[in-house]
Formats: structure tokens, C-alpha cells, sequence
């Protein structure tokens, strides 16, 4: 029997009522949502939204155990909080104990501009138990944390219902989905006003290009009306994201920056309507039409230049596979299984198909082939992997069928952690924004009383202008300019970094690092590739060096020491396939000893060899300070010595010579020897560098510098550098680097690259540059059009222009940086 059949007792047919609430279904509409293993019909998108609520959570069984239909999903917006809404205060991942605190990242229906957020955020910390709210409108996500003890996620995503924003868990299907329907309803909403423009213009020119007293009264009263049938449409249809946001803001107790937009258009529209209607007076229905125009075409642009802003952390999100072809049976023939990437379990062994992504991390156990780590990494070109590679979750197979063993669980796979640093990464402001955001809600106060100031002067000296006055004044305003320069700018640079392997996790970053007077680094790892690689061989007497190597590549081959891996690689490398070895032995902190061929041969410090080579012969060459020295002997003969050190990476000159040439200090801070670090510090001509550091003296390296008023940037690796990298002003932790540091530091380097620090300023620089240029257009503009308008200077139509205008270029302006 199915399992929905008592449900079906409550549910009508489709065609007759809502599978969630038992409403009427509309004829011709198409809401519906899987439930059960069958289409179920919605009434309204309220029904829609919450059943889909109820399925992504894995509750199917609500609607088997129920005993009546439950509320209409659309009540919600009118403040009713649903009983299925409440489950997702049982859902482990908010309700999980642990902390007295929780958190959720939240994906909110409804945003229109930087006036949403404002609201979002103001309503959020009213609430009793909310510790933060950070909405990020580049995103559309909302970063709240509550105290649990106080209040319980239902209560927030009713609060944000209250004033008409519709939130839920963040879902990457969701939010494509979301933005589909934003775009197509304001495409709609926006062609609509535009053929009320249309149509106006054509009735109102024959009154502009009139002589006096050439156009009868009759026919102006009837084009006077048709302009007024026309406008309609705009207001009820095309005007409702300005007026239902300014009545939601109203609700909310507060003034948002639709509020003035909504006055003005209602002031105009009225206006002429009793215009109209006396058949006296002025009217300003094409101002109406075109103000509602252009300022939809504005929006219409910043929802195409939020969706860029998103789009690499769109790809991550979707990125993210929802199953993997699991192999129950290997190596032995089975059937593969198409299993949720979630119940994948460590040791498990998944096969991965070419153009598939990887499920979770694991390790080769069968195949080689190209891995694409674009996503991950920044790196463009396709990386060979082959039998024993370790591979990241996230990483999409180019070329042939892998066999894969599982080595972690796909939550927490390396994709799985970069997202949560992602979601971090949108969940706070820099102060920069905050001061915009705080100055755009004191600037709409102040407006409303300078448009009635303004009004009731009018009103004394030419009571005729007063109300068009007015209407200017409020038309004319942008605060919505104010609020976009920042984070316009902010999401276009991180988006374009993270497109390059740059993860920006804290807000500050670029305006930081813009302000950095100093800059730290590690050594091992950091500046250098954390890899030691043979510099220099030296061959003794007539040793031959083929034989030599192959020797040597078959005594490393048995150590996993990375002295053996980087003389076993070079060695391979120059002579091919090693000899075969026979009892290898290997004495710890020594070296290594076997029979090849017939002959003893020891590989590893002097007096080790020496044990089987006698008295070592002088070296022509004395290693370099700094170098490890590992030699190769035989019964009676030393063959050769291989001299090894750890590489600077190719790009950390360039680094160092580009902050040099902004004048800033560069420091080398370092837990190696002082012999080491030196070496390196000569080679990238650092001034100041300081070996043997322990954690604590970096630590306190840094804090002195802060002291001093320095700003201090610091660039680290591992774990001994979580420390310092927290209590910088600015951090980076390579993404080859433990995942400690990176926790710690406000910015990930995921492609490894040295150079992506120098890449980052240099984005900072331009970033801030064109913030400056958005808050000085926003000032200016908004300093001399409400005075202008206030004079008498502006009508309504013009006064639209210019607020549109203004909003348009602070958004292209901070789209330039995502072309550079």
C-alpha cells in the first residue's frame, strides 16, 4: 500500500485542490513539488515554497501523519508562522548541541537593492537572542547567529516574513531558481513600465509642442485621462518592488530607502490624478512613467551585476556533486551503485567516469588520468594523477575512468571546506560598508524632512511649484548609490580573485592590505616550496655517474624520508629505472644500506657511509651554509655526494620587488636556522630576517611592530603560524598550508602561488579606488541634485534621470573591476 495514501484522503485531485492546504488550485497555474514519488499540485508559491521546505528536509512523512491540511503557505507573508515552518528548529544542524550559540547562512527571496539589506539587518538585530545578522546583496545570503537558549530559527525566518522577505536555508538550486524568477518578473515588470512610457509620451507631446491657445480644453482632458489609464499599469504593476518595500520598511518601524522613491511617485501620480480630474493644474504622468522606467532599468542592472558578482561561488555551489558511482564489490566484479554523495563512508571505493566530479576526497586505488582543478585551485591547465595520488572532492576528471578510495566523507571534502569559507566570507562587511550603510539611513530621514522643509517654503512663495518641488526633491535623491559603492566594488574584486584562486574570507582584507606599512613572511612553505630538491652532485675518483644514480634511486626507493624522495626523483629522472635491491635496512637518523648487483652500498650521512667507505675523500666543491649534504659509498669507495636544499619558489622575487617598490617593509620571520634563513633573505634581498623563531616570538615580533603603529600583513604556513596569522592586521595562509593556518588567516591562497599576494594588493589598490570614486560620485551627486531640485531647477522627469543615472554608474564603475 503507499505510503501516501492517507494523505491522499485529505488531498483532492490535482485539478481540484492544494496537496499542502487544501485550497482550490487556480486553473492554468503550475506550482507543484515531488512529494511521494508523485507530482503534487500547489495552489499559490507559499504552498510551493513550504512543501518544498518540508521535502528538502527529509519530513515527507508530515503529510502521512497528518490529520488536517495545514495553513496556505502565502499566510506566512501576512505573519502567520506555519507548523511545518517549526521544523526546522529540530533540524540537527541548527538545533545540534555543543554551543550556547547557533548558526545559519540564509537564502532570502525578495531582494531588490542595497534598501533590502538595510531592512533585513535592522529587523534581525531587534530581535531578542540574534548576536549578528550580515546580509551580503551581492549574494542574496543572510549570515545570522543566535543565542539557542533565546530564540529558535523559526522565530528569525518569521521576523523576516513579518516585513515580506521570504528566507529558508541556503540551497545553490534554490537560489538558481530564485534569480531565474527574480530576473523574469522584473524583465516583465520593467517592460510594462516601458510601454506605459511609451504610450504616455505619445498623449502628453501634442501638449508640450502646443502653441497657447491652440489646443482645445476638450482634447486636453482626453489625453489627459488616456495618459492616466495608461500610468496605471506602471503603478499597479511595475511600481510594487518600490511601494512594497517602503510599506515593509514602514512596518518595520524604520525608514528604508524606498520609502522617499514611493512617496515621490505616489505625490506625482495623485497629484495629477485630482489635476485630472478638476481639469485644472499640472500633471507629471509621463514623469511618473519614465521614473518608474528608468529606476526598474537601474535595478535590472544591479541584479545582472550581483549575479556576476556570485558567479565563481556559483559554480562552487553547484560544483558540489549530489551522487557518486559506488563499487560495493571491488576488486572483485560487481554492479556499481548510484549511491548520495552523503552516505559515502571512509574506505569506500567509488568509481568516477570522465567529466564526472569527485564525490569526496580519496586516493587512486586503479586508473590514470587529467583531473580539472580550476574550481579549486584557479589553475587552469589539467593536472596527471595516476595510482597512489591523493584527489580532492571538487576536482572533475578529464580523461579516463579513475578507481577511487574514499579518505574522507563528503562534508568533509576539500570542496565541502572551501564553501564554508566561502560562506564566511560573505557573512560580515567591512567598515568602510558599515559607514555607508549607517550614513544612507540617517540621509533618508534627513530627506523627507528637507522635501517637506522644502515644501512648505514653496508653499509660501509660489504655492504653484510647491508640489512639483517636493516631488523632485524626493525623486531626485540616491541614497541607493551611497549604500551600492561599496559593496558593488567588494564583490566584483572577490569574485574576479576568487576566479584566480584567491579566497578572500574576511571582509577587511582589501582595505587593509591597502593600508599595510609591513609585510611578514614564513619561510618553509611560504617563500620557499617546503621541498628540498638536489642542487649539486659531486663524483668521487672514477665513479661513473649513471651507475652512480641508479644506485642511488634504488636505495631511496625503500624510505619515505623526503631526503630520499628528493634524491630518489632526481635520480630516477637522469638515469631511468633504478637496479634491484636485496636486504634494504635502514638505520634510523642514518641512512640506508642493501646488496645491488652483488655489491654493499650505504646512502646517508658521512659517518654512516664511512662505516662501510672508509676515510672520506675532501669535496672539491664546500657546500653552500644551509645545504644538507647525504653521500653514497661502497665496500671500500665513497661514489658521491649530493648536496640539497629547500627552493625558493619562482615567484617570491617578484613579490618581494613589487612591495618594495610601494615602499613598504618586507620581514622574514622563521622557526629554521639562522644560517637558512639568511641564505634566503640575501637572495630576496630582505632587510630584516629573524631565525629561529619559536610561535610565541613571531607572536611577538608582530604585536611590537603594532606597537609601533605599524599595519602588519602576514603571509604564513603550517600550524607553528595559526598564531601570528590571527593576530595580524591581515593575514594569507598558503592553500598548500595546513588547514589550521588557513582557519586562522583572512584570506586563502588556494592556487599555492607566492605571487597571488602581490595580485591581491594590487587589487586592493584598484578596489579602493574606484570605493573612493562610488562615495565622492554618490556625495556629489546627491550634494548638488537635492539643492538643485529644492531651487526650482529639476522637474520630476529630469530629477528620475538623474537618480537612475547615479545608480547605474556606481554599479558599471564597480563592474570595470572584474574586466582587469
Amino acid at each position: 500500500m503507499n505510503a501516501f495514501s492517507s494523505a491522499e484522503q485529505l488531498a483532492p485531485a490535482a485539478s481540484a485542490g492544494c496537496f499542502h492546504c487544501g485550497e482550490p488550485v487556480p486553473a492554468g497555474s503550475n506550482w507543484q513539488v515531488s512529494i511521494g514519488g508523485a507530482t503534487r499540485a500547489m495552489c499559490c508559491p507559499g504552498c510551493e515554497a513550504v512543501a518544498q521546505t518540508i521535502v528538502s528536509l527529509g519530513q515527507e512523512a508530515y503529510y502521512t501523519d497528518r490529520s488536517e491540511f495545514a495553513l496556505r503557505g502565502d499566510d506566512t507573508a501576512r505573519g502567520l508562522v506555519p507548523a511545518e515552518l517549526l521544523l526546522y528548529d529540530s533540524d540537527p544542524r541548527y538545533a545540534g548541541s555543543g554551543s550556547a550559540t547557533a548558526e545559519a547562512t540564509l537564502l532570502i527571496e525578495g531582494i531588490r537593492c542595497a534598501a533590502c539589506v538595510w531592512l533585513i539587518e535592522r529587523r534581525l538585530l531587534k530581535l531578542g537572542g540574534v548576536a549578528s545578522a550580515s546580509m551580503n546583496v551581492a549574494t542574496e545570503r543572510l549570515l545570522v547567529r543566535w543565542h539557542k537558549d533565546q530564540l529558535q530559527l523559526s522565530a528569525i525566518l518569521h521576523a523576516l516574513r513579518q516585513i515580506g522577505y521570504a528566507a529558508y536555508p541556503y540551497d545553490a538550486a534554490r537560489h538558481t531558481e530564485q534569480l531565474r524568477k527574480a530576473s523574469r518578473t522584473l524583465g516583465r515588470q520593467l517592460f510594462v513600465a516601458g510601454l506605459s512610457m511609451m504610450q504616455v509620451m505619445m498623449y502628453v507631446a501634442p501638449e508640450y509642442l502646443a502653441e497657447d491657445g491652440t489646443l482645445d480644453a476638450g482634447m486636453t482632458a482626453l489625453m489627459r485621462w488616456a495618459s492616466l489609464l495608461l500610468t496605471l499599469p506602471a503603478i499597479l504593476y511595475s511600481a510594487q518592488p518600490f511601494l512594497r518595500g517602503a510599506w515593509n520598511s514602514l512596518r518595520a518601524r524604520a525608514l528604508g530607502m524606498d520609502v522617499p522613491v514611493a512617496i515621490g511617485i505616489l505625490a506625482a501620480f495623485l497629484g495629477s490624478a485630482v489635476a485630472t480630474w478638476r481639469g485644472s493644474g499640472e500633471v507629471w504622468f509621463d514623469s511618473v512613467t519614465m521614473f518608474i522606467f528608468l529606476l526598474l532599468a537601474s535595478r535590472y542592472l544591479e541584479l545582472v551585476a550581483r549575479r556576476k558578482a556570485a558567479t565563481a561561488l556559483d559554480r562552487l555551489q553547484h560544483a558540489l556533486p549530489a551522487s557518486a558511482t559506488l563499487l560495493t564489490g571491488w576488486p572483485e566484479a560487481g554492479e556499481p551503485q548510484t549511491v548520495p554523495a552523503a552516505a559515502l563512508k571512509v574506505g569506500d571505493i567509488i568509481m568516477v567516469k570522465p567529466g564526472e566530479t569527485l564525490a569526496a576526497d580519496g586516493i587512486i586505488v586503479e586508473g590514470h588520468s587529467s583531473l580539472d582543478l580550476s574550481l579549486l585551485t584557479g589553475e587552469s591547465l589539467p593536472q596527471a594523477k595516476s595510482i597512489g595520488d591523493a584527489v580532492p572532492g571538487g576536482a572533475v576528471n578529464a580523461s579516463s575512468v579513475l578507481r577511487v578510495r574514499v579518505t574522507k566523507n563528503a562534508s568533509e571534502s576539500t570542496l565541502s571546506g572551501l564553501l564554508r569559507l566561502v560562506e564566511r566570507a560573505g557573512g560580515s562587511k567591512p567598515a568602510i560598508a558599515q559607514w555607508a550603510d549607517r550614513t544612507a539611513s540617517w540621509f533618508v530621514a534627513a530627506l523627507l524632512l528637507f522635501a517637506l522643509a522644502s515644501f512648505a517654503c514653496w508653499s509660501w512663495h509660489d504655492p504653484a511649484r510647491a508640489w512639483p518641488v517636493a516631488i523632485a526633491v524626493l525623486v531626485v535623491s540616491c541614497p541607493c548609490a551611497l549604500s551600492l559603492a561599496t559593496p558593488s566594488a567588494l564583490a566584483a574584486t572577490t569574485d574576479r580573485l576568487l576566479g584566480k584562486g584567491v579566497l578572500i574570507v574576511k571582509p577587511h582584507v582589501l582595505e587593509t592590505l591597502h593600508r599595510a606599512t609591513h609585510i611578514v613572511f614564513d619561510k618553509t612553505g611560504t617563500l620557499t616550496t617546503g621541498q628540498l630538491s638536489v642542487q649539486q652532485v659531486e663524483f668521487f675518483g672514477d665513479a661513473r655517474r649513471e651507475q652512480c644514480l641508479r644506485v642511488a634511486a634504488a636505495l631511496e626507493s625503500g624510505s619515505a624520508h623526503p631526503i630520499a624522495q628528493a634524491i630518489g626523483s632526481y635520480a630516477a629522472r637522469i638515469s631511468g629505472p633504478s637496479a634491484a635491491v636485496r636486504e634494504l635496512r635502514e638505520t634510523p637518523g642514518q641512512g640506508l644500506e642493501a646488496e645491488i648487483e652483488g655489491w654493499r652500498y650505504r646512502i646517508g650521512n658521512a659517518s654512516h657511509v664511512a662505516g662501510i667507505a672508509g676515510c672520506m675523500p675532501p669535496c672539491r666543491s664546500a657546500p653552500d651554509a644551509g645545504m644538507s649534504t647525504v653521500y653514497l659509498g661502497t665496500q671500500g669507495r665513497w661514489l658521491a655526494c649530493f648536496m640539497l636544499s629547500d627552493t625558493v619558489r619562482e615567484d617570491a622575487a617578484a613579490t618581494l620587488d613589487y612591495f618594495a617598490s610601494l615602499g613598504k617593509h618586507t620581514i622574514l620571520l622563521s622557526g629554521d636556522r639562522q644560517e637558512l634563513v639568511q641564505r634566503v633573505a640575501r637572495e630576496l634581498k630582505i632587510g630584516r630576517a629573524e631565525g629561529g623563531c619559536l610561535p610565541s616570538e613571531k607572536l611577538e615580533l608582530v604585536q611590537e611592530l603594532q606597537k609601533q603603529g605599524a599595519v602588519v600583513a602576514m603571509v604564513g604556513d603550517g600550524i607553528n603560524d595559526a598564531a601570528v596569522l590571527s593576530a595580524a592586521d591581515v593575514s594569507f595562509a598558503m592553500g598548500s598550508g595546513s588547514a589550521l593556518a588557513q582557519v586562522s588567516a583572512d584570506t586563502v591562497l588556494l592556487n599555492g602561488q607566492l605571487g597571488a599576494v602581490a595580485e591581491t594588493s594590487r587589487a586592493a589598490a584598484r578596489t579602493m579606488r574606484i570605493i573612493r570614486q562610488n562615495l565622492g560620485w554618490a556625495m556629489a551627486y546627491n550634494a548638488l541634485a537635492i539643492p538643485a531640485a529644492a531651487m526650482g531647477w529639476l522637474n520630476p522627469w529630469l530629477s528620475g534621470v538623474g537618480m537612475a543615472a547615479s545608480s547605474a554608474f556606481v554599479v558599471l564603475n564597480a563592474l570595470r573591476l572584474r574586466r582587469k
